[in-house]
């Protein structure tokens, strides 16, 4: 049974950041020196990136202001940031880099760094490791003498780069190394893979003896061993230009002083050579990583810390409850309600637990004009619910008017102030016209058809989103509409004399933490792909602010006299004659009415994921690389499609409900990584991702979309059919079943993607990463339930909302006997790390 359960044992890492800017960034050989540059960044998991930023204009000190959050699939060395030079005629150009150790990067965690950017070597781009095995063996010579050679033997390489977006050529160089020798062999080059198969071996003679010796073993001399070393090089093998470096290690020949044999796996290392060079300042680059590893135990670990969490809505009072004390304790760190948030969405307690949470907020409200304001536990939750619920409410929403925003690119600057050169904001039409009595009428045309002026640039976008949030009531989901619902009935019962409160309750969430937030940072609630432009994200910026005050229908009866900026006061006189207040208090009846929606959420179809591949369908043609083309590949909830590009009709569609099953490919089927196969009722449908993130998106996706379908499939072909046999079982038939099984997709909700088990690892984290507070809070309720004289509580006390110390207690002793035993259920596990030197856990060589 422990076995089975060690089975179960997930290691999942996260990255989460920011590329913020650059600054000072330092000239690039060729034509671009000494010119501002356009530049763009790239983050790379050793050598395969998994990210870019779009390119921005000419600027030694760009602003990217670029989120980016992602899975990482596999094990990795190093974190590399590039930033490059935009090339128009020729190839990008490197500009420098940051490289950040696997094991450094949780003392950058949470927190924006300033990093010096260092030139990019080719010596150090490397990636992968290698298998090696090393022997002394005695031989004697014709004369009789007696002398040992050492035996080499390269095994076999593993998760080497790929080279142009393809797998390499690779081989090897092993060379016996020492003070005045210098022996090298070479293996064979093995073709179009990244995991190369040598099994070659060499032999070096290490020492000579001019007599014959008796001894059982023939030992070498102490100074021979201390100086020489194997090192071992591997090269992509390029025909027509200089072979590409991949990395090396080197192995000091005494790791056989006390064992005459030695096998292990290795991790490439960089030329070290190369780094120790002085070089020219490159600028620096401004980050904010936060790097997450999780060991997440099997689910049985976690139902008491879950059970604890769920039953929290029912605690009286609710600030006694575990969920309660968890945002207590950790109320500065942010990130900690959302694994909260999800666990009590998935198993639909988050209503009751929002709705007591928000009744207690309520209770310390003195004023009905500042309900909801703060950054309280319950506003946090709210937040988070929102973003994860309404992500596809706001793409019917808002995303196609903020791609006309984004991509029409008009003025719509109203501040004089910044107003640039030659802009005005009355300019008119009357204006253009008087321009036919002295030029041409061609010209008078053209002059005519600009843009009237600024102002009504943003008033039209403005009234664009205003109707599309105002008439999108049917199509907000059931949750928020449930969650407003709440909020506005516990407003009127806290409130009763004052009118407005029951509008103001709903609007503080819906309008400005939401639609006003999303139309401000549209990249970060994935309405678009990155950051807009400095001049859209000022567009941006003014629509947010206008929503913002259209949808506060209470600040609307205040006078236009309390806008701090008088452009603002001018802009928004146009508005009062629309009759904002009633299609604003229209709406927030629809979304917060006693008239339960149903759940459409299956009914509309969703997207999940999409973006470009690499595809190619089995049994086209015989030669399988010409079959691979670029398409656009789209997966809702109903339906899997591609198509020739992005916004063209669909060249195939598959219902998601005849996906039988979705699995890797094994890079031998195609010489190509990151590939992953569709098996559905026709012929399979082979897809190749750009990079080990986006293929592990996919294969989780459809993997979720398909998991309770009928027919899915047991086993499944790792490889392709081709030449009248599966390569992977060599059975002939094609419709053979299945060599290998099936991969057990884990049970999570689909809609909002939520795993419970890795859910409460995190707050498993959090908690332990706050045990003191848990401590101060325990002996907070012991001193105030002895205690019953006036209450004189130490300032960290005060921190806490303790309502009835004997409830919170007890809470707080099971929550500590839940994390003891989780930690000991840690502890347990941790004791079977890898052995140093096999494949999870290989050696950092030596770097010349």
């Amino acid at each position: 049974m422990a076995e089975e359960d060690d089975a179960k044992i997930r290691i999942l890492q996260s990255l989460r950041g920011k590329i913020c800017e650059a600054k000072n960034l330092g000239p690039v050989s060729g034509q671009n020196r000494q010119r501002d540059l356009c530049t763009f960044c790239t983050i790379s998991l050793d050598q395969e990136e998994v990210f870019r930023t779009k390119v921005f204009d000419k600027s030694g000190s760009p602003f990217y202001g670029e989120d980016f959050y992602f899975e990482i699939p596999r094990p990795f060395q190093f974190l590399s940031f590039y930033v490059y030079a935009k090339g128009v005629f020729q190839r990008d150009l490197p500009v420098g880099k940051v490289s950040i150790r696997k094991d450094d990067l949780c003392k950058y965690s949470g927190k924006e760094h300033w990093f010096s950017l260092q030139p990019v070597d080719p010596n150090s781009e490397v990636q992968g490791k290698v298998h090696l095995e090393m022997r002394l063996n005695e031989v004697i010579t014709e004369n009789g003498s007696i002398g040992q050679h050492l035996l080499v033997r390269i095994i076999e390489c593993k998760e080497l780069p790929l080279i142009s977006g393809q797998n390499c050529d690779p081989y090897a160089t092993v060379s016996l190394v020492g003070p005045a020798r210098s022996d090298q062999k070479k293996t064979k080059v093995k073709k179009k893979t990244s995991n190369p198969c040598f099994e070659e071996t060499f032999f070096f003679e290490v020492t000579r003896s001019s007599s014959y010796s008796k001894k059982s073993h023939f030992q070498v001399e102490e100074e021979d061993i201390e100086k020489l070393e194997i090192k071992v090089d591997l090269w992509n093998s390029e025909n027509l230009a200089q072979d590409v470096f991949l990395g090396e290690t080197r192995v000091p020949v005494k790791v056989l002083r006390n064992d005459l044999a030695h096998k292990a796996w290795y991790l490439l290392q960089p030329k070290g050579n190369g780094s120790k060079s002085k070089f020219d300042d490159l600028g620096s680059l401004r980050l904010k990583l936060t790097y997450i590893e999780d060991m997440v135990l099997p689910s049985s670990c976690y139902k008491p810390l879950c059970n604890l969490l769920l039953k929290s809505p029912d605690v009286k009072p609710i600030s006694a409850s575990a969920a309660h004390i968890l945002g207590d304790i950790c109320r500065e760190r942010y990130e900690v309600v959302l694994p909260m948030v999800r666990l009590l969405l998935y198993h639909n307690r988050f209503v009751p637990f929002v709705s007591a949470v928000a009744a207690l907020e309520l209770d310390n409200t003195q004023e009905a004009n500042t309900i909801f304001r703060g950054n309280s536990l319950a506003t946090r939750c709210i937040d988070d619910m929102m973003k994860i619920v309404g992500k596809s409410y706001l793409a019917v929403t808002l995303k196609p008017v903020i791609d006309e925003i984004c991509e029409s690119n008009k003025t719509c600057e109203i501040d004089p102030i910044k107003l640039k050169e030659g802009d005005n904001v009355e300019v008119n039409k009357v204006n253009e016209i008087k321009l036919k009595y002295f030029r041409n009428t061609e010209v008078c045309i053209l002059s005519i058809n600009k843009p009237l002026c600024q102002q009504e640039n943003l008033q039209g976008y403005v009234q664009k989103v205003f109707s599309s949030i105002t008439q999108s009531s049917s199509s907000c989901p059931p949750l928020m509409c449930d969650v407003f619902r709440s909020l506005r009935q516990l407003a009127c019962k806290r409130f009763p004399g004052d009118p407005h409160v029951q509008y103001s309750a709903v609007s503080s969430f819906v309008f400005l933490r939401f639609f006003a937030v999303a139309v401000l940072s549209p990249h970060s609630f994935q309405l678009r792909s990155h950051h807009p432009d400095p001049e859209i994200s000022r567009t941006l910026t003014l629509i947010s602010k206008t929503i913002q005050t259209l949808g506060s229908w209470g600040s609307l009866s205040k006078k236009l006299s309390s806008f701090k900026e008088t452009y603002m006061y001018d802009f928004f006189k146009s508005f009062q004659e629309e009759k904002c207040i009633e299609k604003v208090k229209k709406f927030l009846d629809e979304i917060s009415s006693n008239i339960s929606k149903e759940s459409s959420g299956l009914e509309d179809a969703v997207v999940l994921k999409e973006g470009e591949v690499q595809k190619r369908t089995q049994g086209k043609k015989r030669l399988g690389k010409k079959n691979f083309k670029k398409r656009w590949l789209r997966v809702t909830n109903k339906e899997l499609t591609y198509h020739k590009h992005k916004g063209k009709e669909a060249i195939c569609i598959i219902n998601v409900k005849n996906i039988r099953a979705v699995e890797k490919l094994d890079e031998s089927a195609f010489n190509r990584k990151n590939m992953f196969q569709v098996v559905h009722s026709e012929k399979p449908l082979y897809v190749q991702a750009g990079n080990c993130v986006e293929a592990s998106e996919w294969l989780e996706i459809l993997g979720q979309v398909s998991r309770c379908n009928e027919g899915r499939l047991a086993t499944f072909h790792p490889s392709n059919y081709t030449g009248g046999a599966w390569q992977c079982c060599k059975s002939q038939s094609s419709s053979a079943p299945g060599c290998k099984p099936c991969t057990t997709t884990m049970l999570a909700n689909l809609q909002l993607d939520i795993d419970c088990d890795r859910e409460a690892e995190r707050l498993f984290s959090y908690l332990s990463s706050n045990d003191v507070k848990l401590h101060n809070m325990e002996d907070a309720c012991a001193s105030m339930a002895v205690y019953q004289g006036p209450q004189r509580e130490p300032e960290e006390y005060s921190k806490f909302t303790i309502q009835e110390p004997k409830e919170t207690f007890q809470t707080l002793k099971q929550l500590r006997n839940i994390m003891e035993e989780l930690q000991r259920q840690h502890n347990i596990r941790s004791d079977t790390t890898a052995q140093y030197g096999s494949l999870d856990n290989p050696i950092v060589g030596r770097t010349s």
